[in-house]
């Protein structure tokens, strides 16, 4: 993962290189469900695998597709379009469900 840490109205995030989804190796990255062994293609696939582990979508933003875990304080927030999800936001749902998911290079 590499980048630039961007820290803007209070929040701080990962602004990653040109070629978003790409690491260091030029590789593009994959979010896998481990126990399926399922690629997750589209937002569809992904809200299914978080429902069935705890997670519920919030509404609060029109902007962005959020679920939160009732036991945790976590929140995940990824971008509407499937087309911008990156990188970090794989990070950031494999931080959140350890043993759930994995981040591959394709």
């Amino acid at each position: 993962m590499s980048g630039v840490w961007v820290f803007k109205n209070g929040v701080v995030r990962l602004v990653e290189n040109p070629g978003d989804c790409h690491g260091s190796t030029g590789r593009r990255k994959v979010l896998v469900h481990l126990s399926s062994n399922e690629v997750i293609t589209s937002y569809a696939a992904l809200e299914r695998k978080l429902y069935s582990l705890g997670w519920e979508r919030y509404y609060d933003d029109p902007d962005l597709l959020q679920y939160h875990k009732r036991s945790t304080v976590h929140l995940i927030s990824l971008p509407k379009d499937f087309n911008r999800f990156k990188s970090m936001h794989m990070y950031d749902i494999v931080v959140k469900n350890r043993n759930e998911f994995e981040v591959r290079d394709m």
